[in-house]
């Protein structure tokens, strides 16, 4: 054989080599590259985030009781007040001396009483005098009768003893009369003194309202007065004066909006991890004690039932997590964040979140470029997974029933087994691909592109 002809031969072999090389490689770069994973058995859990802030159950704003300067203010904002500590004074001139002068006025009564039981004693005696001479001029009056009957004596002197005794009759109710109304001032005067003690009472109470207690074990929050100031009580339609705000820390709460995709989930009782912005690296445990009923409106806070606008926006719900342990370091008003556990699975099949899709078994009998088909749409949740067919790799849509979702990963109930190879990407893949395509699977690392905000 001529080197001529080997040279066309091996040309011809290396021309045909290449054709095969380009069918091969034209045919297997219009296979999608999927990502994959695989079924897999661990622990769930379930969570809803919401975002607000640190707030007491229990706060009051201290108001003035009593109107004047204040004298004193015993304490300022961060510090920590016992119940019944002195907190702050008004002048107490007026109610003070309203109460010394109403001292006064009961150790008068007092003494009226005392000299009213004395008149008392002496009307008494004076009746009991009035008996004894009563008691004479009766039987002086009798004997005479009799004397008089038997004209022993004249009718003068019988008149004379009959007088002295009617007299003596007189006398004895003058006295008793007396005596009723000597009991009866007595008794005036006695009320007297208890009309000044409740009047005492009332001024000792007048006196008291200008000195301010803790009502209970509290941190002082917030101070908008200082020494010299004067403050006014409230009225029907006006507010008074605030003292100070007290926030009863031991038990604490935070009061988080959660959205309304989510609160569906939410129930109470439920655990919770609460983080606070100022304190970062501590997480605070607790449970949700209440679970709002109505929706907020996202941008005002405001209830929709209290809404005049007729605007759709985003709505929140309200809930309050109660921390198990109260700490020191926290303070009313600082921004928190409540991961509240809603569910929670041991040892159950999960997948991928991402891997989840809804797929439409009319859109695999479409043809090409065709606008409508006569299969009905019937969108089913379910994954791909990936099975060996007549030696190639294909994607085989598989409906699957979920349960909980966790943060990255959903529950499995039915339609797949452990350790099943899905499809879980590329998102643009996983959105067009169609039942039984041949796929290969990307081995090439991932690498996250950063944004530069185009």
């Amino acid at each position: 054989m001529s080197k001529k002809k080997i040279l066309i031969i091996v040309g011809v072999v290396v021309l045909v080599a290449g054709i095969v090389a380009a069918t091969v490689w034209r045919s297997q770069s219009k296979v999608p590259a999927v990502l994959a994973s695989q079924a897999a058995r661990q622990e769930l859990i379930s969570a809803v985030s919401g975002s607000g802030q640190i707030k007491p159950k229990t706060y009051v704003n201290l108001g003035a009781t009593s109107f004047g300067r204040i004298t004193h203010l015993y304490v300022k904002e961060g510090d920590f007040v016992k119940k019944g500590q002195i907190v702050a004074e008004v002048e107490d001139e007026s109610p003070a001396s309203q109460l010394a002068a109403q001292k006064e006025t009961i150790s008068t009564n007092q003494s009226n009483v005392v000299a009213d039981v004395a008149n008392e004693k002496t009307a008494e005696a004076n009746v009991e005098e009035a008996k004894a001479d009563l008691e004479q001029k009766s039987f002086d009056y009798e004997r005479y009768k009799q004397l008089y009957k038997e004209q022993l004596v004249s009718k003068a002197d019988f008149d004379a003893k009959k007088s002295a005794y009617d007299v003596d009759v007189a006398t004895l109710a003058q006295r008793q009369a007396a005596v009723n109304q000597a009991h009866a001032q007595t008794e005036a005067a006695r009320r007297q003194v208890l009309q000044s003690m409740a009047t005492l009472r009332g001024n000792q109470y007048n006196l008291d309202l200008t000195v301010s207690r803790a009502p209970f074990d509290a941190l002082v929050t917030n101070v908008p007065v200082r020494e010299g100031e004067t403050v006014v009580v409230g009225i029907q339609n006006a507010e008074g004066s605030t003292l100070m705000t007290l926030a009863d820390m031991s038990v604490i709460t935070a009061e988080v909006k959660v959205d309304e995709t989510d609160i569906v989930n939410v129930a109470l009782g439920q655990s919770a991890d609460v983080t606070v912005d100022a304190l970062p690296g501590k997480i605070f445990k607790g449970h949700v004690t209440s679970v709002g009923d109505q929706a907020l409106l996202r941008t005002t806070g405001i209830a929709t039932s209290q809404s005049t606008t007729g605007t759709e926006e985003a709505k929140d719900f309200k809930v309050i997590v109660t921390l198990d342990t109260p700490s020191t370091d926290l303070r009313p008003g600082l921004s928190a964040t409540a991961k509240i556990t809603t569910a929670q699975k041991e040892n159950v099949l999960t997948i991928p979140i991402q891997a989840l899709t809804l797929h439409d078994s009319a859109e695999d009998n479409k043809k090409p470029g065709s606008v409508s088909t006569n299969v009905k749409s019937n969108p089913v949740q379910g994954v791909f997974t990936l099975q060996k067919i007549s030696g190639k790799l294909r994607a085989i849509f598989v409906p699957v029933q979920t349960g909980i979702t966790g943060s990255t990963d959903i529950e499995v109930l039915g339609g797949l087994q452990e350790k099943q190879q899905i499809v879980i990407g590329p998102y643009k893949v996983l959105r067009t691909l169609k039942n039984n395509t041949a796929v290969k699977i990307d081995t090439k690392p991932q690498t996250v592109t950063p944004d530069t905000g185009s």
